[in-house]
This record gives C-alpha cells, sequence and structure tokens, in this order.
C-alpha cells in the first residue's frame, strides 16, 4: 500500500519548486491533491505534467477570499481534508535601514497572515487524526543580515504552529513544520531589489557555510512532507524539522 493511499492533501504554492515537488510526490504516493498557485498559465503547465488525481485551483494566499475558496474547491472535489501543507511564501530581503511598508505588508500578508486565516477556513474541514505541515526557514533560528521582515514571518509561523498543536491535539491533528536551509528553487529568481549578480553572490555564501556544501533540492524537502503527512509520522508532533545540511546545527 503506498504512504499515502486515497488521503486528501491541499498544498498551497503547489506550482513550483518545493510545492510542486510535493504535489508530484503525494501523488505518486496515492493522495488525492488540491494545489494552489498565483498564475493560471503555471498552473496549466504543470497540470499537463502531472499524473494523478488533483485538482489546480488559481489562489493566492494573501487574499482570505481565496484561501476560502481554495478550502471549499477541495471539499467540494474529494471531501474532508487529510493534509494540509501551507508551503507558499514569498522572500524579499532588505537591511533593517531599508525596509518600507510595501514590504513588510506584502511580506506578512502572504507569509503568516494568509496562513493563519488559510488554518481558520481548513480547521473544520480538517479530519480527525489529519496532519498539517508549515514550511517555515532556518532563518527565524540565526540572525542573517537582510531578512529581517522575512524572519519575523517564519518566526510568527512557527510559533503560530505551537499553538495549533495545542489546540488541535483533542482531535488527534498533529501539527508539525519544515524548516529549508537553501533550497534551489525558483524564490531566488524572485527576489525583488536584488541584481541577478547579488542573488548569486548570496546564494554561494549561503552554500559556503553548510556543512555539506550545497544547496538542497526541492525533492528533499518533499520527502519529509510524504514523511510527515504518513501514519508513519504517527506519534510525531509539535516539531519544527530542520533540512538544511547541518547549516542551523553548528
Amino acid at each position: 500500500m503506498k504512504k499515502l493511499e486515497n488521503k486528501v492533501a491541499v498544498i498551497t504554492g503547489g506550482n513550483s519548486g518545493i510545492g510542486l515537488a510535493t504535489v508530484q510526490q503525494f501523488l505518486d504516493e496515492g493522495a488525492k491533491v488540491v494545489f494552489s498557485g498565483r498564475r493560471q498559465e503555471a498552473l496549466d503547465a504543470v497540470s499537463s505534467q502531472l499524473k494523478g488525481d488533483f485538482k489546480a485551483v488559481l489562489a493566492d494566499q494573501a487574499s482570505l477570499a481565496d484561501n476560502k475558496r481554495l478550502i471549499e474547491e477541495a471539499v467540494k472535489a474529494y471531501g474532508k481534508i487529510d493534509v494540509i501543507f501551507v508551503n507558499a511564501g514569498v522572500a524579499q530581503f532588505a537591511p533593517s535601514e531599508q525596509i518600507t511598508e510595501a514590504l513588510f505588508d506584502t511580506t506578512f500578508n502572504i507569509n503568516i497572515k494568509g496562513p493563519m486565516f488559510l488554518l481558520k477556513e481548513a480547521i473544520p474541514q480538517l479530519n480527525d487524526g489529519a496532519s498539517v505541515i508549515f514550511n517555515t526557514s532556518i532563518v527565524h533560528q540565526k540572525g542573517f543580515g537582510g531578512t529581517g521582515i522575512y524572519s519575523a514571518t517564519k518566526g510568527a509561523l512557527r510559533s503560530f504552529a505551537r499553538v495549533l498543536t495545542t489546540e488541535l491535539a483533542p482531535r488527534n491533528i498533529r501539527v508539525n513544520s519544515i524548516a529549508p536551509g537553501p533550497i534551489g528553487t525558483p524564490i531566488y529568481d524572485k527576489m525583488e531589489g536584488m541584481t541577478p549578480e547579488e542573488v548569486q553572490e548570496m546564494g554561494a555564501g549561503f552554500a559556503a557555510n553548510v556543512p555539506l556544501k550545497r544547496f538542497g533540492a526541492p525533492e528533499e524537502i518533499a520527502n519529509a512532507a510524504v514523511f510527515l503527512a504518513s501514519d508513519a509520522a504517527s506519534y510525531v508532533n509539535g516539531i519544527e524539522l530542520a533540512i538544511d545540511g547541518g547549516l542551523s546545527q553548528i
């Protein structure tokens, strides 16, 4: 039997990077998957390549109405939800003396406000014994320069996960977080305010500090999401699992 046979899963930001790798692995493991993305052309492109039982939904995690509709579409298609992977997020960096209100609002709306209201809509539609997984980051564990706003959102998300662990325990719903280190995803191509050379230099610096001396692959995060979503993790609850080649540990 496959690890996620017939489980209903919702994955935000599923059209690229970690989200897409997780969608693919969940489908391979027998899940029925509803995934979201902000661009219809991207959703159409990946949908033409995926195999399995899935539904793609155009939704922006920053939009409360979109979050509500995403959960409604999932329940309409497959019934109550067994797994939700809150993966969508943005990473835009600036030194503290250069931050702007627009950067603050955009990052907080997508990275923490959206997830909180997504879970508000999802909780009544979760089966008892379901699994909630957040994509946080190791950045809130260390003091990387220029990441003040981003780190704050990820720290807030980790705190929210702790609260949910307590609140949902009576229903045997497990809440865990995955904290990636440097992962080779398209998010590095979307960093505003940085030249390609600056992004490349930043990435090289990250990789140099990783004990394994490399970036991780999206599939390595997806592997962990499959485990946390599966019955093999039935006694794993409330953790933040760092998948970073050891960067946050030394």
